[in-house]
């Protein structure tokens, strides 16, 4: 018959509760993977699979009672150490989008705006636009292994303990949105340079010969232009967007 202690029983829980839960709450709040095309199902695998693999490199977990007061304060550092690292890198994504959004109203788009399933909310063309890129890009540079690699680092740098907002106190969340406005006009500025250009040519050529009705071209010439901008300017949209990635989840010790 085999025979086990209440405290071997507890060391092999700790080793695989508490990062579960870590994991799960990135999931909740990671782009791409908080997706509601994603299934719960799936989230739940991935997490557990996660676990399994991280378990012999993670650092040796603090026995904590299950049934104590501090195991609650235990998941409750998890879960908030797991939300706040898929916020960094939706950080990251709110700004591209900003970027569109300041693309597409000097264009002149963001007045087709359409409701977004996947925020609840109203989108904007070109704002839908970069998002999708950003998304794709976050696949293809393996945004999901930079994340996974940040969480496994991350218990390093913030180990379990019943303090779940100790760790708040280092990372400072309530600043990035800062990173929201520099890396969005880091983003959109050679677009909004070009449609800057574009808007002074107008005006002098409207200043020049009055008799030529500018504003019946000026559309279709901001347009234009706006679109050349953006075939020129995606394919290096790359390099910004993984520096920001990498910058922020730096943040938990990657």
């Amino acid at each position: 018959m085999v025979a086990f202690t209440e405290a071997q029983a507890l060391a092999w829980i700790s080793a695989w509760i508490w990062p579960f839960f870590r994991v799960m709450g990135l999931f909740t709040s990671a782009p791409v993977l908080s997706m509601k095309v994603v299934p719960r199902r799936v989230r739940v695998g991935l997490a557990l699979l996660i676990v399994v693999a991280a378990e012999p490199s993670l650092p040796a977990m603090p026995p904590v009672a299950l049934n104590s007061p501090e195991a609650l304060m235990v998941i409750a550092q998890q879960v908030l150490i797991g939300l706040t690292m898929g916020f960094a890198a939706r950080v990251v994504f709110a700004a591209i989008e900003f970027a569109g959004e300041l693309v597409g109203l000097q264009m002149g788009l963001n007045f087709a705006a359409f409701f977004d399933p996947m925020s609840g909310g109203q989108i904007t063309a070109v704002s839908r636009l970069y998002g999708t890129v950003a998304a794709w890009l976050f696949v293809v540079m393996n945004g999901h292994l930079l994340l996974t690699a940040a969480l496994i680092h991350s218990f390093e740098a913030f180990p379990v303990s019943p303090q779940p907002l100790a760790f708040l106190q280092v990372i400072q969340p309530q600043v990035w949105g800062a990173e929201i406005f520099k890396l969005g006009l880091w983003v959109a500025m050679p677009v909004l340079a070009m449609l800057a250009l574009t808007n002074v040519v107008m005006g002098l050529v409207a200043r020049v010969a009055p008799q030529m009705n500018i504003f019946t071209i000026g559309f279709p010439i901001t347009l234009g232009v706006g679109f050349t901008g953006l075939w020129l300017s995606l394919p290096v949209m790359q390099v910004p967007f993984t520096m920001a990635i990498e910058r922020m989840l730096a943040l938990f010790g990657a």
